[in-house]
């Protein structure tokens, strides 16, 4: 299948003042009503790792959860799920962070990854890339690497695609809004 940047931008939709006002929020859910542009970006995310060196897809809550499965399954790796607070047992490390609308609080099952491991980072956008800063924090602190940060959308004007390449962490996204 081939990729088609206007297909997958044509079925983002744009919600004004969601969760909060000022916040323009970019749903996903349409890619993934459609079996084509669902499998179509799967795909494009598979091609382009499938000869990597990467140990581990790393989801974060939560719609990362709807790429990192599907990839992970294609690519026969393990996945490790980024979470908010409270949803993961056991003992977890935590890291508090700010996004574009809020302070959250990420955490990842301790043991998750290893020194040597590769994590591949997935989630839905990347805006002021606070979550996926944090999530990199989570990963390295457990001794592994962030090999790249990838997203179906990048929201330029937020500056999170800058404040990664800044931290060393690489970016992919499938398109930019």
């Amino acid at each position: 299948m081939i990729f088609d940047e206007f297909l997958i931008k044509s079925h983002i939709t744009n919600i004004i003042d969601w969760p909060q006002a000022g916040v323009n929020f970019r749903d996903i859910s349409p890619l993934f009503k459609n079996p084509k542009t669902s499998r179509m970006v799967t795909d494009a995310f598979a091609q382009r790792y499938i000869d990597q060196n990467i140990t581990h897809i790393g989801a974060l809550d939560a719609r990362g959860f709807l790429l990192g499965s599907n990839l992970a399954y294609v690519l026969n790796l393990p996945l490790i799920l980024i979470r908010k607070p409270g949803k993961l047992p056991g003992d977890v490390d935590r890291v508090d962070y700010s996004s574009e609308y809020a302070e959250n609080i990420l955490e990842l099952q301790k043991g998750s990854v290893a020194k040597g491991d590769r994590v591949l980072l997935i989630d839905d956008l990347i805006a002021t890339g606070g979550t996926q800063l944090a999530a990199a924090q989570l990963i390295q602190g457990q001794g592994a690497e962030v090999a790249e940060a990838a997203t179906i959308i990048d929201l330029i004007e937020l500056g999170g695609s800058q404040k990664l390449a800044d931290a060393g962490i690489p970016v992919f996204n499938l398109c930019i809004l």
